[in-house]
């Protein structure tokens, strides 16, 4: 820097100090220099010629390395997901108990004191209150746990490190390297990991973002996933291993959820979403103590309830048409349902699936929690056999073995198992994620790629499994 330079930025002080006052001058000197001794204390060798770094830098050379720093993201979001996997179970069942066993039982008994027909008493209670009771009972548990651990990892700053490890594989596919935020957020629900997009400035990066984030595989799908392969992908192998066996497939489905994304993000970029993938600066904050409280407020206030709000909205006509189906005849003793399943059998085993699971995921586009009652309703309809709490009323069974038994009575296979795992995965958004994505892009079009894209896919992957799987 020359002297003539030196002496106008001297010149400028003077009269900095002069219009402002010493004691801000002097604050601001003195911060200046406090932030100068901290670079110096970081980066400059000492005597013995060995830097010195904040523990901030220590733990980033480990969990931002080539070598530990996927690992450790996998083992962080698989610890996280198996806490709110395990932990949901009890008061999930908690809820189970009270909405399900105890208060519709005294709804229907109290409809029944005051002589409601038989019609409405179905309609609402069978069908409305039920849709809404398992949404809330097998949804809320999972997100009140999932949220919170999610912005304790966010307030503690080890997200922008998931965001830095990530980057280039995002930027390879055409995407924005802050999608891995949106993707993580997507693990707890799809409606809340689009929100998450804000994040993106780039509109091109933001939108390929939205349409992608349904194959994170959200807390809805989660159970199905781990109760499938329970039944199925444990009883291939020897007893000693069917936990692991079953543990291992769901985790091999959520990480081919994160290929899927990575591979339609490349192909939307170079196709209808072209475009010159941006840049940006990260700067990876100091690690710090969350701040219980806040994060408490952010989670359940501003994440779980609204999300929960919105599908227990779309989750209540699901319930009544669920139950309208199942209870209107359209030839003698032929209900709406029977005759769709009957329609959709042959499309079904073309992709590996039935009929039942075909409509099953057409009724229960408002929520992905009822997939399974609404699976074991049909099919105890369609079979003819025994069970089930009446024609359009959604139920569980209280075991896994007494489960299998019930779909493998309906011609279930290892290879349904399968394609229907695949399909859990590869499918429409839920009513609550669709309507989010149209409000968060404003465009009709856009939504319906990102509702479509989804199942066509599905089609697409499980057909050639179930073509492969007959040819072998």
């Amino acid at each position: 820097m020359s002297k003539k330079n030196i002496e106008h930025i001297i010149e400028l002080s003077n009269e900095l100090r002069w219009q402002i006052g010493d004691d801000f001058h002097d604050n601001l000197t003195e911060g200046i220099y406090a932030d100068a001794a901290n670079i110096v204390r970081d980066s400059v060798q000492t005597e013995k010629g060995k830097k010195r770094f904040r523990l901030d830098s220590k733990i980033d050379k480990i969990v931002t390395s080539k070598t530990f720093g996927f690992p450790i993201m996998f083992l962080i979001l698989g610890v996280v997901l198996w806490l709110t996997i395990i932990g949901a179970n009890y008061p999930s069942s908690m809820l189970a108990n009270l909405l399900l066993d105890t208060i519709h039982p005294a709804l229907k008994s109290g409809a029944s004191n005051i002589g409601m027909p038989w019609w409405l008493d179905g309609f609402l209670i069978d069908g409305v209150y039920l849709a809404v009771a398992w949404v809330i009972a097998v949804m809320l548990p999972p997100m009140a746990i999932f949220f919170p651990m999610f912005t304790l990892l966010e307030d503690f700053g080890y997200l922008p490190r998931v965001a830095f490890n990530l980057d280039n594989l995002f930027k390879k596919s055409g995407a924005h390297g802050k999608q891995a935020l949106t993707m993580s957020m997507g693990f707890g629900c799809n409606a809340a990991g689009i929100v998450a997009t804000r994040i993106i400035d780039s509109p091109r990066e933001r939108l390929i973002a939205i349409i992608t984030n349904n194959f994170s595989l959200c807390n809805g799908r989660w159970p199905t996933q781990i109760l499938i392969a329970t039944i199925f992908i444990g009883a291939v192998v020897p007893s000693s291993f069917s936990s692991v066996a079953a543990l291992l497939s769901v985790i091999g489905i959520a990480v081919l959820g994160m290929a899927f994304m990575f591979l339609t993000s490349w192909g939307l970029s170079k196709t209808v979403l072209k475009g010159e993938v941006s840049t940006f600066n990260l700067e990876l904050p100091p690690y710090r103590p969350p701040r219980f409280w806040r994060t408490l407020y952010t989670s359940l206030i501003d994440r779980t309830l609204i999300v929960l709000w919105r599908a227990i909205v779309f989750a209540a006509p699901a319930g009544a048409v669920i139950w309208l189906i199942c209870n209107i005849h359209v030839s003698g003793d032929v209900s709406i349902a029977a005759w769709l399943i009957d329609s959709f059998d042959g499309f079904g085993w073309l992709l590996g699936l039935n009929g039942v699971i075909l409509l099953a995921y057409i009724v229960a586009i408002p929520a992905n929690e009822i997939v399974i009652p609404t699976i074991l309703m049909l099919t105890v309809l369609a079979t003819g056999m025994s069970g089930g709490e009446g024609a359009g009323v959604m139920f569980e069974l209280d075991s896994i073995s007494a489960t299998g038994d019930v779909l493998r009575a309906g011609g279930w296979t290892l290879l349904t198992a399968i394609n229907l795992m695949l399909f859990s995965l590869l499918h429409n958004p839920c009513s609550t994620t669709i309507y989010t994505i149209y409000k968060e892009t404003k465009s009709a079009k856009w939504t319906a790629v990102a509702s479509i894209l989804p199942v066509i896919l599905g089609f697409i992957v499980t057909f050639l499994v179930a073509q492969i799987w007959r040819l072998f």
